[in-house]
């Protein structure tokens, strides 16, 4: 549905791919007095409304930070909360987005997730795989330079086996080496919280990417603030490296 898209924004100049790094859930708490749990449990809301959002207004994938690498590295009680969260969160939420037409993806390592949360994911998947009305990609235990590195080791193993020609490996060999493989790579990227760094998120992807950083904290991320970070990158004048037309003429 389109017609709840904003009037001023120009809906053949959307993203086609939205990427966001969901940062500020232990700020926004901290700031009320709250245990961080908390943060993370009203970033939850908020994604959930940007999916829907996202499926309103025409925009077909959107791909989130949710869990990276190096989140290991915090407090072991804020881990395991966070596994259960999104375990709880599948379970709760699966028959709605696929009653909606959301396509469920997870980017990452989900080997070294709990088992129950990996049979979660993939039910979600299999449950949704024909959906089309958004694909919602889950970047969890995701790190951008261990997907490249696990990329280049596949392709020097079909080298080895002689299933491909040095020659051969190209952009296009890369990319479907990695864990977005046959998607899009992202117009646009939604860092919140201040923050002005990649963090190691989908760094081969991210080439041409617009890139937009907001103060806003993840949990007073909205649809106003959505459309705020649109009407800016609308304002983007998108070359690729190309010189613009104005000065070729």
């Amino acid at each position: 549905m389109l017609n709840t898209l904003p009037l001023d924004l120009d809906r053949d100049r959307l993203p086609q791919h939205v990427a966001c790094i969901m940062d500020g859930n232990g700020r926004w708490a901290q700031q009320r007095g709250l245990p961080r749990i908390a943060g993370h449990r009203q970033g939850a809301r908020v994604l959930k409304d940007l999916v829907r959002c996202c499926r309103d207004w025409g925009i077909p994938a959107l791909t989130v930070y949710a869990f990276s690498t190096e989140n290991w590295q915090r407090p072991l009680k804020e881990v395991e909360f966070l596994m259960r969260l999104f375990e709880r969160l599948l379970r709760k939420e699966l028959a709605e987005m696929h009653q909606e037409g959301v396509r469920l993806r997870f980017l990452g390592d989900l080997s070294e997730l709990p088992a129950t949360l990996q049979a979660e994911m993939h039910r979600a998947c299999a449950t949704t795989a024909h959906n089309r009305g958004v694909t919602f990609n889950v970047a969890v235990n995701y790190g951008s330079r261990l997907e490249i590195t696990r990329a280049c080791q596949s392709l020097a193993q079909q080298v080895q086996r002689g299933l491909l020609q040095p020659e051969d490996i190209d952009e296009a060999a890369i990319s479907q080496q990695l864990y977005s493989s046959n998607g899009p790579d992202p117009d646009l990227l939604i860092r919140t919280s201040g923050e002005q760094r990649l963090s190691n998120y989908l760094l081969w992807q991210m080439a041409y990417t617009e890139l937009y950083f907001t103060d806003r904290l993840w949990p007073d991320f909205d649809r106003a603030a959505l459309h705020e970070a649109l009407l800016n990158f609308q304002q983007r004048d998108r070359r690729f490296g190309k010189v613009p037309a104005a000065l070729t003429a």
